[in-house]
C-alpha cells in the first residue's frame, strides 16, 4: 500500500508535465500556422529547441515529435502557402524531423519527406536534430541515389552527403561514413575525412566489408585501406593489403616508404611466411638480412629453439603414438591386427615417424644405423615412401638435412633412390637457398628414362620450389610433359609445374599441361578415366590459384573433353582460382552443382560394354573403371570448402550444408563430404566437426570411412587433442580387420601428433588475415587424391601424402630484440573476438591466460604484449613477432 501510495503523486506530476508540453506545442503551431508573421520566427526557434533537447537521445520517442504528429499536415500546407525566404527554410527543418516520427506516417517515407524538406530547409547544423534523424536522412538518400529522381540531382545532394559524412566522422558514427559511400558508390571521397584516431577502426570496417562485395568495388576498398595505413605509417598493416590483393607494386611500395630497420624486418617475416618471392634489392645495410629473413633461412634454428625451450627434443616412436597397450583388445587380437597387411603397417609407421618427428632432425627409425634395415622392410614403392620421410625429419634444415639423405642417392634400389630425391626436395620446402641444392641434385633425374626416379625427382623438385615462380626451374621440368608417357609421370609433372607457377596467371604452363591432356585424350579416349588425368587437371588449376574470374582460357579449352571429365576440371579451376576469398555467388554457384541431379544420356556406352568385360575368364580386367559420373559434384564440394575458407561465418554455414550432402548426396559426393568437412577446419578439432567424421568413419562405404579418418588426422593435425586421440585409438580396435581402414587411422594418428604438438596445417596466418597460397595447395592436392582413395593413397601413390610437406608450418608466437635473437616476454593468450563495427575500445581476446613466449597458439587463438616493457610492429602478436624495448621504461 505504501509504495503504490508514493507511486501516485509522480505519476500524476507527469501527467501534468505531459499537459503543459502539449499545450505550448499547440500554441507554437498556431502561432507558425496563423496569420501574424512577427509571432512566426520566435515561435519557429522555440519549437527547434523543444525538438533539439529531445532528440538527442533516442531510447523512446520523442514527446514533441509525438505530440506534433496531428500537426504534420497543418505545417507542410502552412510552409507551402508561406514566402520564400529564412523562415521558410527553418519551417522546412522542423518538418523534416517530424516526418522521420509518426507525424507524415507511412506516405511520408515512402515520398522521402524527410529528404525533401532538408534540402529546402537551412541545411545548417544538421547533427543538432540527433543519430537518429542523420540515419533518416542517410537511409532516404541511398533510396534517392538508385531511383536517379530528375527531382533532386545528384549536385543538390553532395553538400548534404559532405555534412552527414563530416557530422559522423566526428561523432563517433564512422561505421556509418562507410555505409553510406560504399552505398552510393562514392567510397573515394572517404579519405577526406579520415583522421589519426579513427582510420584504425574504419579502415578494419572496410577491409571486412570487402569480402561481401564484387572484384571491382573490392580493390577500391582494399586500395583505399591501404592509402590509409601507408599514410599513418601502419606498414606492416599495408603490407598485409597487398599481400591480400596480390599487387607487387604495392608490396614494392611499402618497402620503399619504410625506413625504419625494425619495421623492415617484421615485414620481412611476415613475407616469409606468406612464402612470397620478396628480393630486396635497395642499397641499405639491412638488405642481406631482410633477403635471409625471406628466404625462411632462419626457420630451422628458430623452430629448434622453441623444441628446447618446450622440452621436446627426444624422438618419438610410432607406437609413442599409436599407444596400442591402451586399445582395449586380447593380446592374441592386438597381435593380429598389427601384423595384418604388415608391409602396409609398416609403411603407415613410416608416415607417422616422419610426420611426428618433423623437423625435429632425429629419430629412432631411420636416423640411426638401422635405417636401411627399416626401408627394407617395406615393398618397392613403400621403399620410396620410407626413404622420403627422412626429409620431413630434416624438414627446413637445408644445411644439415642432406648429408643423411645422401647416402641413400647410392643405392642400388630405384625406389630407394627415388625416395631419397624426395626427400631432398621436401628438405629444401618453403627455404630459398642461394646453392640450389635441391635443383642441383635433382635435375639430372628428371628426364631420365626410368620412370620410379622421375617421380622422385620431380615431385621433390615441386616440393622444393612451391611458390617460387622461377622461370629456369619450370624449363627444366615441363619437357618430362613432352617426353613421359607414363601418366602418373604426366600426373605428378603437371602438379609441381602448378605448385611452382602457383597463381601466376600466366597461361603458358597451363597451356603445355593442356595440350598434353588433349593429345592423351585424342590418342586415348578411355585414359580419361584414369585418376592420374585428374591431377593433371589439378596442376593446370593451381596456376590459377587466387586468380578469380581470370580463368577463362582454360576453362574454354577445357571444353573439348567430355562431360564428366570435363565438369570435373572446371571445378577444380574454380576451386583454385577462388580459393579464401568467400565469393558468396560462386559458392552459390558451387552448391548449385552439387545439388543437381546427373542423369548420363549419350554416356550410356560404357554401360553396353561391361558384358564384355564379363566374358573375360577370371582376369584382372579392371584397368579401365567406368565413368564416375558424380565427379564433377565431389570436386564442388571440395571446392565449396575450399572458396569459403577463411571466412568464419561462410564456413559455418557451409559446415551445415555438408550435413545434407553427405545424407542426400550421390555416393561421389558422400565420399567427398568428409574431405570438405576436414578442408573447412584444419587444424581445428571443434566438438560438432569431430562428431560428425567420427560418425562417417563407421560408415558401410569403405571409401567414406577412409575419407573421414584421415579427416580427423586433418582437423586434429599438430594439435596433441586428447579427445581425438581416444576416439583414434577406438577406431583403430573397430577396424582392426580392416587393413585400408586401419592404415587411415594410423596416418591420422601421426598428423594429430605432427611435430610433437607444435605445427599447423592451416594455411591462415598473421591473425587470420591472409590465406598462404602454397599451404592450401599443399591440402587441395591431398583432397583431390583423396577422392579417389583406394586407386592413391591407398594405392602406390601414397607419396602423394608428402604434398602436405608445403603447409606444415609451426604454430608459435615467437619473439625477437633488435638484433634477431629469441627473448622471452610475458604475453596473454585467448580466443579471438571479432570487434569489428563495435563501439569504443572492447577486448580483441576473451578467457586470458598469460604465458612467457614462446607459446603455442591455435588455430582461433590471438596474443598481446602484457607489459608496457616492448612495442611490437606486427599488426598482431602472431608467428615470428620483432619487440623493441620502450626506451622510457627501467629494465
Amino acid at each position: 500500500m505504501t509504495a503504490s501510495a508514493s507511486a501516485r503523486p509522480i505519476v500524476k506530476e507527469e501527467y501534468e508535465e505531459d499537459k503543459e508540453m502539449q499545450n505550448e506545442l499547440k500554441l507554437l503551431v498556431d502561432k507558425i500556422t496563423g496569420t501574424d508573421v512577427k509571432l512566426i520566427p520566435s515561435a519557429l526557434e522555440m519549437l527547434k529547441y523543444l525538438i533539439r533537447t529531445s532528440t538527442t537521445s533516442m531510447t523512446s520517442v520523442p514527446k514533441p515529435l509525438k505530440y506534433l504528429a496531428p500537426s504534420y499536415n497543418l505545417l507542410k500546407e502552412s510552409h507551402k502557402n508561406m514566402a520564400k525566404g529564412n523562415i521558410k527554410n527553418s519551417l522546412a527543418d522542423v518538418i523534416s524531423v517530424l516526418a522521420m516520427g509518426t507525424g507524415g506516417g507511412e506516405e511520408a517515407r515512402r515520398n522521402k519527406e524527410c529528404l525533401k524538406y532538408c534540402l529546402l530547409g537551412t541545411m545548417k547544423d544538421i547533427g543538432d536534430w540527433g543519430h537518429e534523424y542523420i540515419r533518416q536522412l542517410e537511409s532516404e538518400i541511398v533510396q534517392q541515389w538508385s531511383e536517379n529522381d530528375c527531382e533532386v540531382s545528384e549536385n543538390m545532394l553532395m553538400p548534404l552527403i559532405h555534412d552527414i559524412i563530416q557530422f559522423n566522422c566526428t561523432h563517433h558514427a564512422e561505421i556509418q561514413a562507410c555505409d553510406l559511400l560504399m552505398e552510393i558508390d562514392n567510397l573515394q571521397w572517404l579519405g577526406n575525412y579520415i583522421a589519426s584516431n579513427t582510420y584504425q577502426r574504419m579502415c578494419y570496417y572496410l577491409i571486412s566489408c570487402s569480402k561481401y562485395v564484387d572484384d571491382t568495388e573490392r580493390s577500391k576498398i582494399m586500395q583505399l585501406a591501404f592509402d590509409q595505413y601507408i599514410k599513418f605509417g601502419e606498414y606492416s598493416k599495408s603490407l598485409i593489403i597487398a599481400l591480400q590483393m596480390n599487387n607487387d607494386e604495392l608490396v614494392n611500395q611499402v618497402f620503399k616508404k619504410c625506413r625504419d630497420k625494425l619495421i623492415l624486418y617484421q615485414l620481412a617475416f611476415i613475407c616469409a611466411r606468406h612464402l612470397y618471392p620478396l628480393e630486396f634489392d635497395q642499397k641499405i645495410p639491412e638488405c642481406e638480412e631482410i633477403n635471409n629473413i625471406a628466404s625462411n633461412s632462419h626457420l630451422n634454428a628458430y623452430f629448434l629453439s622453441l623444441a628446447r625451450e618446450l622440452d621436446i627434443m627426444e624422438p618419438k616412436l610410432p607406437e609413442d603414438v599409436y599407444k596400442t597397450w591402451l586399445e582395449p583388445l586380447p593380446p592374441r587380437l592386438q597381435i593380429l591386427g598389427e601384423n595384418m597387411d604388415s608391409a602396409r603397417q609398416n609403411l603407415a609407421s613410416s608416415f607417422v615417424n616422419g610426420f611426428v618427428n618433423a623437423a625435429f632432425g632425429t629419430d629412432k627409425l631411420l636416423s640411426n644405423d638401422s635405417g636401411n634395415k627399416w626401408i627394407y622392410r617395406n615393398k618397392e614403392h613403400g621403399m620410396l615412401s620410407a626413404t622420403a620421410s627422412l626429409g620431413l625429419i630434416h624438414l627446413w634444415d637445408v644445411d644439415g638435412g642432406l648429408t643423411p639423405i645422401d647416402k641413400y642417392l647410392y643405392s642400388t634400389e630405384d625406389y630407394i633412390k627415388s625416395g631419397a630425391l624426395l626427400a631432398l626436395g621436401i628438405v629444401n620446402c618453403r627455404v630459398k637457398n642461394e646453392c640450389d641444392p635441391a635443383l642441383a641434385l635433382l635435375c639430372d633425374y628428371v628426364n631420365i628414362n626410368n620412370e620410379v626416379l622421375q617421380i622422385g625427382a620431380i615431385l621433390g623438385i615441386g616440393l622444393a620450389y612451391a611458390g617460387s615462380q622461377r622461370d629456369d626451374v619450370l624449363g627444366l621440368i615441363l619437357p618430362a610433359l613432352n617426353v613421359s608417357k607414363s601418366l602418373e609421370v604426366l600426373a605428378v609433372t603437371s602438379l609441381a609445374c602448378g605448385l611452382i607457377s602457383l597463381g601466376t596467371n600466366d597461361n603458358e604452363v597451363p597451356t603445355n599441361i593442356l595440350n598434353v591432356m588433349i593429345e592423351k585424350h585424342t590418342s586415348d579416349p578411355e585414359c580419361l578415366k584414369s585418376v592420374y588425368m585428374k591431377l593433371m587437371g589439378l596442376g593446370v588449376a593451381l596456376c590459377y590459384f587466387g586468380a578469380r574470374d581470370a580463368i577463362d582460357v582454360s576453362c574454354n579449352a577445357m571444353e573439348v573433353f567430355p562431360e564428366p571429365f570435363k565438369s570435373a576440371v572446371q571445378t577444380m579451376l574454380l576451386m583454385c582460382s577462388y580459393a579464401g576469398t568467400g565469393d558468396v555467388l560462386i559458392i552459390q554457384e558451387l552448391l548449385g552443382m552439387v545439388g543437381e541431379k546427373l542423369e548420363p544420356t549419350e554416356q550410356e556406352k560404357p554401360v553396353k560394354e561391361t558384358p564384355k568385360l564379363k566374358e573375360i575368364p577370371k582376369g584382372k580386367s579392371k584397368k579401365i573403371p567406368d565413368w564416375d559420373y558424380g565427379m564433377g559434384q565431389a570436386v564442388a564440394a571440395l571446392a565449396v570448402a575450399s572458396a569459403s575458407f577463411g571466412e568464419e561465418i561462410g564456413m559455418e554455414m557451409v559446415q551445415r550444408i555438408f550435413g545434407h550432402m553427405g545424407k542426400y548426396g550421390e555416393p561421389s559426393v558422400r565420399k567427398a563430404v568428409p574431405l570438405a568437412i576436414a578442408l573447412s577446419s584444419i587444424s581445428n578439432p571443434q566438438l560438432p566437426v569431430l562428431d560428425v567424421l567420427t560418425k562417417y568413419s563407421h560408415d558401410s562405404d569403405d571409401e567414406v570411412a577412409c575419407n573421414a579418418i584421415i579427416g580427423l588426422g586433418l582437423i586434429g593435425s599438430g594439435t596433441n587433442n586428447a579427445r581425438l586421440s581416444s576416439g583414434l585409438r577406438q577406431l583403430a580396435v573397430f577396424h582392426a580387420k580392416n587393413p585400408s581402414q586401419l592404415f587411415m587411422v594410423r596416418i591420422a594418428q601421426g598428423l594429430v601428433h605432427m611435430g610433437k604438438g607444435t605445427v599447423t596445417l592451416n594455411p591462415l596466418h598473421t591473425d587470420r588475415m591472409l590465406l598462404d597460397p602454397v599451404g592450401m595447395a599443399g591440402l587441395l592436392i591431398i583432397a583431390v587424391s583423396l577422392l579417389d582413395p583406394f586407386s592413391l593413397i591407398l594405392g602406390k601413390s601414397h607419396y602423394l601424402l608428402y604434398c602436405l610437406a608445403v603447409s606444415i608450418q609451426p604454430r608459435w608466437l615467437l619473439t625477437l630484440d633488435e638484433k634477431l635473437e629469441v627473448v622471452t616476454t610475458t604475453v596473454r593468450v585467448g580466443q579471438a573476438v571479432d570487434v569489428v563495427g563495435k563501439a569504443g575500445t572492447p577486448k580483441t581476446i576473451a578467457g586470458i591466460h598469460t604465458h612467457t613466449t614462446p607459446v603455442l597458439l591455435a588455430v582461433a587463438e590471438r596474443a598481446e604484449l602484457a607489459t608496457d616493457q616492448f612495442a611490437h610492429f606486427a599488426p598482431t602478436l602472431d608467428g615470428i613477432c620483432v619487440l623493441k624495448k620502450e626506451a622510457n621504461v627501467a629494465s
